[in-house]
């Protein structure tokens, strides 16, 4: 041990200058690599405000474009309306032209201008004064109109009360009707029955005569019974054939209640051959059936009972143009049936 002393004191001691050589070394590293990391950090720091920077470079780049678009786009659309506008203007200059030469052909007729200006002043004068009436007249028929309102609502009441009355009355009508109609077809079976009499006891009295004919409701004289060829002068004939009518009419009237509306209808008939003499088929016919009638009425049957009608040519029964058609359509006919 005191030999290790002899040989420390004796040499060099380098640990110490050693050691502080490697503090200092390592402090300079540790010194270096805080410099490299504060370098880093602030280069970091700045590369990202740079990619900051650059992505708004681009976006703002973005937008730029999009409005320079845009603007290309007016600029067409300008320059459009610009040579629309020019076209304008020149189609304006051509008719401020035009109306500048029509200033100066009216320049020449102011005063008729003027006069004409006037004439339409008093007519607008005129129709301003006749619209003030218009309109007074109109606000006292706005007045009228609100009254007719009133009335009209105190009508449409009235009416309903009306209505409500004209179903009662509507139905108390429909049970008198149908009462009516039962006692009418009971009246109208009655005739039947007596007008049934009446050609019975007329087809008794005629007996048998082949020219004389019942068609349907009626007893069918040829006009040759009665009547000379063109004539409404009743024959000898005729007249022995009426009172035989006549006698049956008598006693079936006799048989036939007094409130049965009846007549004996008697209808002249001609074929559609001119008369001539200035008379027509109508004439004839209804001079015919006329002269029946005066003779019945002669014979007593009460003139209430009886009725004339002429029909001339115009209710053939037969429509041919032979002469047994023509004298089948010239005829007398005798109808019982109510008035």
């Amino acid at each position: 041990m005191a030999l290790a002393r002899s040989r420390h004191r004796g040499g060099v001691d380098y640990w110490p200058g050693f050691v502080d050589a490697l503090s200092t070394l390592i402090l300079g590293i540790i010194f270096l690599l805080t410099v490299f990391v504060v370098v880093q950090f602030v280069l970091s720091q700045e590369v990202t405000g740079k990619d900051t920077a650059l992505q708004r470079l681009s976006a703002r780049l973005s937008q730029l474009t999009e409005l320079l678009s845009l603007e290309q786009t007016n600029k067409l659309s300008l320059e459009e309306q610009i040579a629309q506008l020019r076209a304008s203007l020149s189609a304006s200059e051509g008719e401020r032209d035009r109306y500048k030469g029509l200033y100066q052909e009216l320049g020449s007729g102011s005063a008729t201008a003027q006069g004409k200006v006037t004439e339409l002043s008093t007519q607008l004068d005129a129709e301003k004064r006749i619209s003030l009436r218009a309109l007074a007249q109109v606000e006292v028929l706005n007045q009228q109109i609100a009254a007719l309102r009133r009335q009209l609502g105190a009508l449409e009441q009235a009416l309903e009360v009306s209505e409500k009355r004209e179903q009662d009355s509507q139905t108390r009508i429909s049970e008198l009707g149908q009462r009516l109609n039962l006692a009418l077809a009971q009246r109208v079976q009655e005739l039947s029955r007596y007008r049934s009499d009446f050609f019975g006891r007329l087809r008794t009295i005629l007996g048998n005569r082949p020219d004389i004919r019942v068609v349907g409701d009626r007893f069918v004289f040829p006009s040759e019974v009665f009547f000379d060829v063109g004539q409404s002068a009743l024959k000898a004939e005729g007249r022995a054939e009426l009172d035989k009518v006549a006698s049956a009419l008598l006693e079936v009237e006799k048989q036939i209640p007094q409130d049965i509306p009846w007549a004996l209808r008697v209808d002249g008939h001609t074929d559609v051959r001119p008369v001539g003499g200035g008379r027509t088929n109508w004439d004839l016919s209804a001079a015919r059936a006329i002269a029946v009638v005066q003779y019945l009425i002669s014979k007593g049957i009460s003139p209430q009972r009886l009725v004339a009608a002429g029909f001339g040519e115009f209710q053939p029964i037969d429509t041919g143009t032979t002469e047994e058609a023509y004298a089948r359509n010239r005829r007398i006919e005798l109808k019982l049936t109510d008035r």
